[in-house]
């Protein structure tokens, strides 16, 4: 049996996600398509379309509506579940997905790559993860990404724990997809339009990118393009690509003409925490994306992932250093690792900080000043870093 193509859509409330799917059924030119969508009401599917034997119906569930929820995490069960039923009824050229507006795609992604051994299903033998789409609302995206709201703060949380920012999700969307579909470009004023596609292709480097207006797209670009592979699109995001090249920028024109840059931050010196925290609370909003490793002296053993998008921020332990280890742990991945061996520091191991900085009309200097100033000075160096003012108060381990 041929393998079913699967086409997902992403894309935050509003960005046009539907519109775009509608676009395709309209136009979808005899192709039998199966559609798996979270509320099957805001998709138009006309009377003619069910009548044609296109494949696309209600009543033989070729059409089928997942329970209310976000199906990344507690529709994952459904999801596999549906998929493998229309897989196995045949008569399908292309499954369509279309997730909630605060679904984050790599789950979404996770599910067609390996087999869920409680349920017993193996999608990737019915069917392959073929396009990974994100829709981007051009009129909204800037104000949503420098908003300092929760999902929660507008009623769009999973739950009553749900701690995730607007600016988070935009940018989780937008850094794991291999087909950006840029919206509602009648909207915005060319300038405005180029500009934000500048900003996004920092972010996004390797996705195709399309503009749309009224979600109108050709199939060929979203369906069946034999596009997606897992592992090329997790380290497709911007500021991946930036720490593994080296930190070595290459502008085009027009990155230049729209102040649109990058850098990469590394120093083998700790930060005091508490300077760093208040670089982090008090950082200009032209910086849309930062993202890497962060050595705080007062957490000396262990390595912080440093996350920021648009106007959130968070910092984390993630792993202890090899440095922090005992001997024979020590031997044994510098014996196994050469990136490890290669920048290892005689005095402090394998303990830095690089973070990449993506932004708009970036002073790189004066950002890089600032952040020096957080750096532990020479006469902290001697004292005990535990005693150090900490901002976080992490129990650790």
């Amino acid at each position: 049996m041929n393998e079913i193509p699967v086409t997902v859509l992403s894309g935050y409330l509003g960005s046009g996600k539907t519109t775009v799917l509608n676009n395709i059924l309209n136009n979808r030119q005899g192709l039998k398509i199966a559609v798996i969508v979270n509320d099957m009401s805001e998709v138009n599917i006309d009377k003619d379309l069910i009548a044609d034997g296109g494949g696309i119906s209600r009543t033989d569930e070729k059409l089928v509506e997942l329970s209310n929820g976000c199906i990344c995490c507690t529709l994952r069960e459904d999801l596999l579940q549906e998929v493998e039923q229309l897989c196995n009824k045949g008569d399908i050229e292309q499954i369509i997905i279309e997730s909630t507006g605060i679904s984050e795609p790599v789950p979404v992604a996770q599910t067609f790559s390996y087999m869920d051994e409680e349920m017993g299903i193996d999608l990737s033998k019915l069917c392959r993860l073929d396009t990974m789409v994100t829709v981007v609302d051009a009129n909204r995206f800037i104000n949503d990404i420098q908003s300092q709201d929760l999902l929660n703060d507008r009623g769009q949380g999973v739950s009553d724990e749900d701690a995730r920012t607007i600016a988070d999700l935009l940018i989780d969307q937008i850094e794991f997809c291999n087909v950006l579909i840029l919206n509602k470009t009648d909207l915005v004023s060319l300038e405005k339009l180029d500009e934000l596609e500048q900003i996004l292709r920092k972010l996004q480097p390797e996705a195709k990118f399309i503009r749309t207006t009224h979600g109108a797209v050709n199939l060929a670009d979203v369906l069946n393009t034999q596009r997606f592979d897992f592992e090329t699109a997790s380290s497709s995001a911007g500021w991946i690509r930036e720490l593994t090249h080296g930190g070595h920028e290459t502008h085009t024109p027009e990155t230049e003409e729209y102040g649109i840059s990058s850098f990469v931050y590394r120093r083998r010196l700790p930060f005091h925490a508490a300077r760093f925290n208040h670089w982090l609370e008090t950082m200009g909003n032209n910086i849309v994306r930062a993202k890497g490793i962060v050595w705080l002296a007062q957490y000396n053993n262990v390595a912080c992932l440093f996350s920021q998008a648009g106007s959130a921020v968070e910092i984390n332990p993630v792993t202890y250093w090899v440095a922090s280890m005992e001997a024979a742990a020590q031997r044994s991945i510098l014996n196994e690792r050469q990136d490890v061996r290669e920048m290892w520091d005689p005095e402090f191991g394998d303990r830095n900080t690089q973070f990449v900085v993506i932004g708009t009309d970036l002073e790189r200097r004066q950002i890089e000043q600032e952040l020096d100033h957080c750096l532990l000075k020479y006469d902290e160096m001697d004292l005990d870093w535990n005693t150090l003012e900490d901002p976080f108060n992490w129990v650790l381990q």
